[in-house]
């Protein structure tokens, strides 16, 4: 465990972040709202989309907009919008939240991926490059995945991604009139580095095949590499 005597860390701040499928861009209103509005479903979608979100139904993409200027300005929130570097569309969102710099400790939340994203490496190297910036760029130790208890493939998918099932706060918040019970999952640093060369390796173009389908999976990669490590 590294020297903690005098460990300090900045809070995240709006960040462009590029890999070699999708670009992560700070959220601008007239830059991104109407996009995203429209890559999460519009009025028809949206909704069933964000369902385990905390916040009310949506109607109006200013609705949205409403919501994360004031989680941006007020809430320590930091919404990065997801590109697709081939066709340029906006394909979903995710936010770095509640840091806690003293402590070197972050959340990524408020995540939602379009169907642009599905069955596609955008998902998953987007995650990496948030990943990549809170522990190799800011230095951070400990960097935190929640979701409504409910939410099953918000846990799978973090589970894929390497972070760390903890358990479940029980009636942990009040969320849309209804008890949520809440799903912690971590990733720290001391991990990272393992989580990192899985990433990595996955994303590499050698393991997709013509039709741009993975040859490896992510989680098979992982634990080959852990067991590298301890032979």
């Amino acid at each position: 465990m590294r020297d903690l005597t005098n460990y300090k860390v900045p809070v995240p701040a709006p960040v462009t972040l590029k890999g070699r499928f999708v670009t992560l861009e700070p959220y601008e209103r007239e830059k991104h709202l109407q996009p995203l509005w429209e890559a999460l479903g519009g009025a028809a979608d949206i909704n069933a989309l964000l369902r385990f979100f905390p916040n009310q139904d949506y109607s109006r993409a200013e609705e949205l907009d409403a919501w994360l200027e004031n989680a941006n300005a007020n809430l320590g929130f930091v919404t990065l919008v997801f590109r697709d570097n081939a066709s340029g569309k906006v394909v979903g969102m995710a936010s770095y939240m509640r840091p806690d710099p003293k402590n070197g400790v972050v959340e990524v939340g408020s995540v939602a991926h379009g169907a642009d994203m599905k069955r596609s490496p955008l998902a998953t190297e987007a995650h990496y490059l948030m990943a990549r910036h809170v522990f190799d760029d800011l230095g951070y130790r400990r960097y935190e995945w929640k979701c409504h208890n409910e939410n099953e493939a918000s846990k799978v998918t973090a589970r894929r991604y390497g972070f760390t099932f903890e358990g479940v706060f029980r009636q942990h918040v009040i969320s849309r009139g209804a008890n949520r019970d809440t799903a912690w999952f971590s990733m720290i640093d001391g991990e990272w580095p393992l989580l990192r060369a899985a990433f990595e390796a996955w994303l590499a173009p050698e393991n997709f095949d013509e039709a741009g389908q993975q040859k490896r999976r992510l989680e098979e990669i992982r634990a080959d590499l852990a067991k590298e490590a301890t032979a």
